[in-house]
């Protein structure tokens, strides 16, 4: 038996994630190894805390990433103010707000439903309305919910938490670094991340930040936290002056994470929103020009996941192995009952460009121009003439 040397091709990552990467990411994540208890290393650890209050947009101490994938962040999330027995309001509106729902079962805690239609938001009345029918302890809500290209408003939503004494819980996974989140401004308790997304790092590691109010809640549970491994009070203690070992560190994802949200902080996070806005607004300039329709409810759309309804007529694998096979790049499919009714692109982080749009629009149209669909007018040309008058 014989194994060749690794030798992975380069494709365009327009999914739901991960993303392509800059290559200083990927030399940082190939430095030299130190101990994790190395004072280089802990000098980086602050770094990379700094860099994500930065781009968090707070001033918690309590900010770290957490190892794992973004579901270890909501875990983490979820499992460290939940008792058994306590009411949390889930909102569901896609899939990861599905997701919420399982992981609050599970750690004994009683979800109480809210629910709207995948592809639109959740309303403070429907919320306001579930506070006034329950005790709950907190709400769980996605802010950028990767399965329908939702972005949800929260500013609002928090001001209802806290007049209800609730602490608010939210999935930032597909938002952070792409889309306008300000966690000291809108009140956000517990906020989670993943890394390969719009910080356009590799998957591995699930950024959290924890307000006061969120500490407090934890500090005084009746019952310690299910899990050892993502207990945050205990990951805390080695990512502050303490230094109390917990796990081993991961090394080089931290290098990677660093080089990663270092990226962000040069570009300016205003400056990257802006990019992210403008060319989602582009790329639904050329769908809509080519006569397709957006999934995601109008002035409420995810800009760094856009959600496309395939047409009819049209098979879902068929249009994306094409994508693949002769444009080597990727798009994603629809998750859960969305399942072959929609195409999620990903302009994520470095992968928001003008230049991606502009692919991506030709290479769908020709791909299903094979298919046998027929375009009212040019999604290129529509992109190209909003970009001209932006």
């Amino acid at each position: 038996m014989h194994f060749n040397e690794l030798n992975p091709p380069e494709r365009l990552l327009l999914g739901p994630g991960p993303s392509n990467v800059n290559p200083r990411v990927l030399k940082a994540l190939s430095s030299p190894l130190v101990g994790y208890m190395d004072p280089f290393y802990l000098k980086v650890m602050d770094e990379t805390k700094d860099l994500l209050k930065y781009v968090f947009k707070t001033k918690n101490e309590f900010t770290f990433p957490i190892p794992g994938s973004g579901m270890a962040g909501m875990e983490a999330a979820l499992c460290n103010v939940i008792e058994i027995g306590d009411e949390v309001l889930v909102c569901v509106n896609g899939f990861f707000g599905e997701r919420m729902n399982e992981l609050v079962l599970r750690i004994g805690g009683i979800p109480i439903r809210i629910d709207a239609g995948w592809g639109k938001i959740i309303t403070n009345e429907s919320v306001e309305e579930a506070l006034k029918e329950s005790n709950a302890k907190a709400i769980a809500i996605v802010h950028g919910e990767t399965s329908t290209g939702i972005q949800q408003p929260i500013k609002e939503l928090s001001k209802l938490a806290k007049s209800y004494d609730a602490l608010l819980i939210v999935d930032a996974v597909t938002s952070l670094g792409g889309c306008k989140l300000d966690i000291d401004a809108w009140g956000i308790d517990i906020c989670y991340s993943g890394t390969q997304k719009c910080l356009n790092c590799p998957p591995g590691l699930a950024p959290i930040t924890l307000s006061n109010n969120a500490l407090y809640a934890i500090q005084n549970r009746k019952t310690k936290i299910q899990s050892f491994y993502l207990d945050l009070q205990l990951i805390n203690k080695y990512w502050t002056e303490e230094r109390v070992y917990h796990h081993t560190g991961p090394i080089s994802m931290t290098y990677a994470l660093r080089e990663a949200l270092r990226i962000i902080h040069e570009e300016g996070i205003e400056n990257r929103l802006i990019r992210h806005s403008r060319n989602s607004q582009a790329f639904i300039k050329g769908i809509e020009a080519m006569g397709l329709e957006m999934h995601a409810q109008e002035n409420y759309r995810l800009p760094s996941l856009n959600t496309v309804v395939i047409p009819k007529g049209i098979t879902d694998v068929n249009v994306r192995r094409m994508l693949f096979d002769c444009f080597n790049l990727e798009i994603g499919g629809g998750l859960g009952m969305l399942k072959g009714k929609i195409w999620r692109v990903g302009l994520m982080g470095r992968n928001s460009t003008e230049k991606n749009v502009i692919l991506l629009l030709e290479a769908l149209e020709r791909t299903l121009r094979k298919e046998g669909y027929h375009k009212s007018n040019s999604g290129v040309g529509a992109a190209i003439d909003f970009y001209d008058s932006t």
